[in-house]
């Protein structure tokens, strides 16, 4: 590496071209700064290359290929059906090629420079970037680090392994396993569960810790596993993994000390996400970081050093696209002077997994310890009539609410649409809704929305398509 004399000024400099970076950059741009954006891979980043959007591709084929018994009631005709993961695997790739360069091409419109290269500070003004054999030099205004996140695994298992995978390489399989062991009880497992369950695999889900829904949520979710007959295996570690020529041998310690051992024809485990800031040069900086080693941020995302701020996985929070687009928005909005927070207490959670889980707020748990006089309605998708046509009777919708003063706390979704419908609940929930702001409007049919009217007039007992309430009703 040799360092060039020559040091170009720039305005702003993101570092990181996922999802938070690329949205904070053309932003700014937007604002009026002159943006550049450096990134080391593929524009887009984690989430559209490698992470959300081939993934989401895996569980939009599921979902499609799982309905088309039902098409065939219907009276859609057609010959037998295969799942083709060789060809869903072209379509991923165009996919992502598509989008990338739809990314691109918005870069290019609203001016943000793109270079390429690895990005690391050699004062609180000064970056250097390295691509292959060059060396640049660039003084800046202000800088935004979104450099996302990296995943990680405990010792002593060989993802070298042909059938060893990562949560990310099951998505780059053109065969669909025969016996597939998933470890792990985040929303990625559970897709990975639900997609290749319904693509034929016999599944063994082993969860490691407590899942963090709704006991409510929880509940139907395990029923549903034991419907789609999932092998599920609570409150297990990992102890061993063997990749033998014709199976994979799991060792796993239950929480009463018993040891078994699962045999499969795969085996995928999901990775806890730490922040990438390894390589930044954050050690010649006086950026302060958290006890987990995140970068402390306020609200805007400034960080200790007033010019530089810090987005996504490198900061404290869930590790979700949907965090860092808000913040990078937030970010270039603060740097042009306007008042913005970023406030993830409604954060919306999302399984895309058949069927579908979405909340946002408190489960009645965390109502109920927070000290509120709780009260709770369920409604059951199978009395909504467009589930009922379309063949998705699974699922309901759950309200948490204040009773004392009506204000709803929490949404709680299982079932067709929930993904989409949740957006109605977060906004809610972001302006302190009663029950009464969620009744008043008018709410099309037949539609899966009216499930979630008939679930907040349950509150009161006066939902239509729920059976009465036997109690006293108080009102």
């Amino acid at each position: 590496m040799v360092v060039g004399e020559i040091t170009e000024d720039k305005d702003i400099v993101v570092i990181g071209g996922g999802p938070g970076g690329y949205h904070a950059a053309i932003r700014a741009a937007s604002l009026g700064r002159q943006v550049t954006l450096i990134e080391r891979e593929d524009i887009g980043g984690t989430c559209l290359n490698i992470g959300c959007i081939p993934s989401k591709v895996f569980t939009h084929f599921a979902r499609e290929f799982k309905k088309t018994k039902h098409l065939k009631e219907m009276g859609m005709e057609f010959g037998e059906v295969v799942a083709n993961l060789s060809s869903l695997q072209h379509y991923k790739k165009k996919k992502i090629t598509q989008l990338r360069s739809g990314v691109e091409s918005l870069c290019k419109a609203n001016k943000v420079e793109i270079v390429r290269g690895s990005a690391s500070f050699l004062s609180e003004s000064r970056i250097g970037v390295e691509n292959g054999h060059e060396f640049s030099l660039f003084n800046f205004k202000d800088a935004i680090v979104a450099t996302g996140g990296d995943l990680h695994y405990p010792d002593g298992i060989d993802f070298n392994a042909d059938r060893v995978l990562k949560e990310r390489q099951i998505f780059e399989l053109e065969e669909i396993p025969e016996e597939l062991i998933v470890y792990g009880a985040d929303y990625i497992s559970l897709e990975i569960t639900s997609v290749f369950s319904t693509l034929g695999s016999l599944v063994t889900l082993i969860l490691n810790e407590e899942l963090l829904f709704d006991s409510s949520i929880s509940k139907e979710l395990f029923r549903q596993l034991k419907k789609q007959k999932i092998n599920v295996i609570k409150s297990s570690t990992i102890k061993t993994v063997s990749d033998t020529e014709e199976k994979v041998i799991v060792g796993l310690n239950k929480a009463n000390g018993e040891m078994v051992s699962i045999e499969g024809s795969h085996f995928v485990m999901s990775g806890k996400v730490k922040p990438n800031l390894s390589d930044l040069g954050l050690d010649r900086l006086r950026v302060e970081l958290t006890e987990d080693d995140y970068i402390q941020t306020d609200r805007e995302g400034r960080t200790s050093i007033p010019h530089i701020w810090a987005i996504g996985d490198v900061t404290k929070g869930p590790s979700l696209a949907v965090k860092a687009i808000k913040q990078g928005k937030a970010a270039a909005e603060a740097m042009a002077g306007r008042s913005v927070e970023v406030d993830l207490q409604f954060l919306p959670a999302v399984v895309q997994m058949s069927p579908p889980i979405a909340c946002a707020g408190m489960t009645e748990e965390e109502a109920r310890q927070a000290g509120y006089s709780v009260a709770v309605s369920e409604n059951f998708v199978r009395g909504n009539g467009y589930a009922q046509l379309a063949d998705e009777k699974d699922g309901f919708v759950k309200v948490v609410s204040d009773s004392e003063t009506d204000m709803i706390l929490g949404i709680h979704m299982m079932g067709m649409g929930a993904a989409e419908l949740i957006t109605s609940g977060v906004l809610g929930l972001e302006m302190a809704a009663r029950d009464e702001d969620f009744r008043f409007p008018l709410y099309h049919h037949p539609s899966m929305s009216e499930s979630l009217l008939e679930a907040v007039e349950g509150l009161k007992g006066d939902a239509v398509h729920m059976p009465p309430r036997k109690e006293e009703l108080a009102r």
